[in-house]
């Protein structure tokens, strides 16, 4: 097997005086979707924090394409490959779809897939008839679909993806996941955390069960269906 683009080992992170990951390890290989499931609390979008420096880890690393980015800063992480697709979207309200898209254009590194306005509008026709209105004026399922256009405008390497179908109408599900699938044929990596099991083992290579803090399963979606114990006691409600 190849280099992983992306190399997570030994992930510790506290927030204040609490120990919120306890050593988190895991690789995403070039051309892969990795899912992150676990129940909620279990560590799963601090993973995501840490990995693009908002929630900076106190130790370990986090390697893209064989660069330690553990503890830069977020635009420079940003800037090195790595996209970002928040569960709170952050969209700029106050800005149109077209502007908000500006905002997240730029060059990406070298080697990246290259994305364009045109392409976001492919694959969501939507965004294109609300591009002269403000953002804080569209819907909750076309603020998620800004958000991912915005993200993948820098040509990422690598795309974390924080719980893209929370709150979407089932149709609107459906898309984003056959667009996931579609990014990472074109080449992007992808990191994603997702609650709906069934869209996670739809769209991933492999899938990383969390729990307290600590990756506690890593195999394929197969593996994991293969392995009822776990799912049992990591992700049943």
């Amino acid at each position: 097997m190849s280099d992983p683009i992306l190399s997570v080992e030994n992930l510790h992170t506290y927030y204040g005086k609490s120990h919120i990951l306890h050593g988190v390890t895991m690789d995403v290989q070039r051309g892969e979707v990795v899912s992150l499931l676990g129940r909620n609390g279990s560590g799963r979008s601090t993973t995501l924090k840490s990995i693009m420096g908002l929630a900076p880890p106190s130790s370990g690393h986090v390697r893209l394409d064989g660069e330690d980015l553990a503890g830069q800063r977020s635009y420079t992480i940003c800037r090195r490959g790595l996209a970002y697709v928040p569960e709170e979207r952050e969209i700029f309200l106050n800005l149109t779809v077209d502007e908000n898209l500006e905002m997240g254009q730029q060059k990406g590194p070298e080697g990246a897939t290259k994305w364009t306005v045109d392409q976001m509008f492919t694959y969501f026709p939507r965004l294109k008839e609300r591009r002269n209105t403000r953002a804080g004026s569209i819907s909750g399922g076309e603020q998620q679909m800004l958000t991912m256009c915005r993200s993948l405008l820098g040509n990422p390497l690598v795309i974390l993806i924080d719980e893209p179908t929370e709150g979407l109408a089932p149709k609107i599900v459906t898309v984003v996941g056959e667009v996931i699938k579609d990014i990472n044929k074109q080449g992007v990596s992808v990191v994603l955390v997702e609650q709906k099991l069934t869209i996670a083992m739809k769209v991933s290579h492999r899938v990383c069960v969390m729990g307290h803090g600590q990756i506690v399963f890593s195999g394929t979606p197969q593996a994991l269906n293969d392995a009822p114990e776990i799912t049992e006691e990591w992700l049943a409600v």
